[in-house]
């Protein structure tokens, strides 16, 4: 069984959300624990459908600031990651990403951010990308210094979460220090 092995960066691969994946997105952002430190969910199904169905109408904008993926491991979804236009003027993105508890502590989020940060300089053309993360979020502070990120700093009562305000620890990667993966590939 798939949770038994250890993903590596280059058994995940990204594609576009699409409509019919609203139930395994669900099947993640219905859990409070994976959910526990962000301002939404947990979901009820129908907030899942309507994330997913704005995810999937962003691609179809002429301007396309946003860019959903999910993440697929052994042809099963196990997470999912966004890529943000913040700026286009000023080549500013931000990249978020989320992972099924059952694939935790496997290298996916690592690998989602790769293939996003991947995707924002080298397709995108970015010069700036930043992420963010609640400061108790221990495993994803470590997936954005594995991923190269430079700490900022913490901005202060940024979102009202379930237990009250959520500071964030802000990270940046500039487009100079972004080192791809020598493959090109996650």
């Amino acid at each position: 069984m798939w949770q038994d092995r250890l993903v590596t960066r280059s058994l995940v691969t990204l594609r576009q959300l699409a409509l019919n994946d609203w139930q395994a997105v669900h099947s993640w952002a219905g859990l409070e624990r994976a959910c526990r430190y962000q301002p939404w969910g947990p979901n009820t199904e129908e907030e899942t459908r309507a994330f997913v169905q704005a995810a999937v109408e962003a691609w179809s904008h002429a301007d396309q600031q946003r860019f959903a993926y999910v993440a697929l491991f052994e042809n099963e979804l196990v997470g999912m990651g966004e890529l943000r236009i913040r700026s286009r003027r000023h080549r500013q993105g931000e990249i978020a990403y989320i992972v099924h508890p059952r694939a935790w502590g496997r290298g996916v989020g690592t690998a989602i951010g790769r293939e996003l940060l991947s995707r924002g300089f080298g397709e995108l053309g970015l010069h700036r990308i930043c992420a963010t993360c609640d400061p108790r979020n221990l495993a994803s502070v470590r997936v954005l210094g594995k991923l190269g990120m430079t700490y900022e700093g913490r901005h202060q009562h940024t979102a009202l979460i379930r237990d009250g305000w959520r500071d964030s620890e802000m990270f940046s990667i500039l487009e100079g220090e972004w080192r791809p993966s020598p493959s090109g590939r996650l």
